[in-house]
């Protein structure tokens, strides 16, 4: 069943959103990189809002949509074990915040879900990615 003809932008303006929190308020996201990828976790957060920033504009334009939806896909994926290592650290927080940890897990699934879904709909012709 095809998505709302929205649904790819909705997708984009998510990505884009998250982007510019990567650069607003980089220190929260800092904290969520694997310590053990090399390098400081600022270069990270930095080039996860650059890459994030990028998929928007590819999933925003029907002609780039399919590709930029599977790369999103690829990128939601990719990014989980960052939410494992906040869920990690964050295991003695104030309830709270462990709470919020916890749920960014299996938040993770739809996110994926969306991104394959948008992807899907631009290679069968759907309304909600159809290229002119």
């Amino acid at each position: 069943m095809p998505r709302s003809e929205r649904s790819p932008l909705l997708l984009a303006g998510l990505l884009a959103s998250a982007a510019v929190a990567h650069f607003a308020a980089p220190r929260q996201f800092d904290a969520t990189i694997p310590r053990v990828l090399p390098g400081s976790p600022r270069t990270w957060t930095y080039a996860s809002g650059v890459v994030e920033l990028a998929l928007a504009a590819g999933v925003a334009v029907p002609r780039t949509r399919r590709v930029a939806a599977l790369a999103t896909t690829a990128f939601f994926v990719g990014v989980f074990p960052a939410n494992v290592q906040m869920a990690v650290d964050w295991r003695h927080r104030p309830a709270p915040q462990k709470a919020a940890a916890l749920a960014r897990l299996p938040l993770q699934v739809p996110l994926v879900l969306w991104a394959r879904g948008v992807a899907r709909d631009v290679a069968k012709g759907g309304s909600a990615g159809s290229a002119a």
